[in-house]
């Protein structure tokens, strides 16, 4: 299979931030499909999630969600049907994807993949960089516009807006490195 021929979801989380000895839990996430390197605006999901605990004063500084915001949020796991049937068969976009590998731990077989981390693939197709940040290389290459017309309310770190935006990341980097009639396989090596 080629990489323009691939269908491809991009997932991304925002999480309730790091506290002394607890690790950091989702309380976003967001998921964006894209085929033969076109994403397609009706499969754009985001949802709240209930954490259990309190979001950090740090973590809100950084995304601008606060507890009030989760009030009646599903849980991930009463997400789960939704979030299987938006990435089962579909390859897996995600900047800095050991995060969003961290949190579906939560579902030790859910057997998505294969992933594409576009933090990985940028250093390699654009190297040299002062700044590999998901909205610096979007700025730098294009992209942030292209993310706000397709996306309203577009915003960083927001977790359907990143994960928009790295299928945009992803997408720009096939065609500066002009792979997209390549093995799809050369996303992940």
């Amino acid at each position: 299979m080629k990489v323009r021929e691939i269908s491809l979801a991009a997932l991304d989380f925002e999480s309730a931030g790091e506290r002394p000895n607890e690790a950091g839990v989702p309380i976003q996430i967001g998921i964006a499909a894209m085929e033969r390197l076109e994403p397609i605006s009706e499969t754009f999901f985001r949802s709240y999630l209930n954490p259990g605990r309190p979001v950090t004063w740090t973590a809100r500084q950084i995304h601008g969600i606060g507890d009030e915001d989760l009030e009646g949020a599903p849980s991930l796991l009463s997400l789960w049907p939704e979030i299987k049937g938006r990435l089962a068969g579909r390859w897996i976009a995600a900047h800095g994807a050991g995060t969003e590998k961290r949190f579906l731990r939560a579902f030790p077989a859910h057997g998505f993949g294969p992933w594409i981390d576009t933090l990985t693939l940028s250093r390699k197709i654009v190297p040299g960089r002062p700044s590999y940040a998901l909205a610096d290389l979007c700025g730098e290459l294009g992209v942030a516009e292209e993310a706000s017309a397709l996306l309203p309310g577009f915003r960083w770190h927001e977790a359907l807006s990143d994960a928009l935006a790295s299928l945009l990341l992803l997408r720009r980097l096939v065609h500066l490195a002009d792979i997209a009639d390549h093995p799809a396989e050369i996303l992940v090596s």
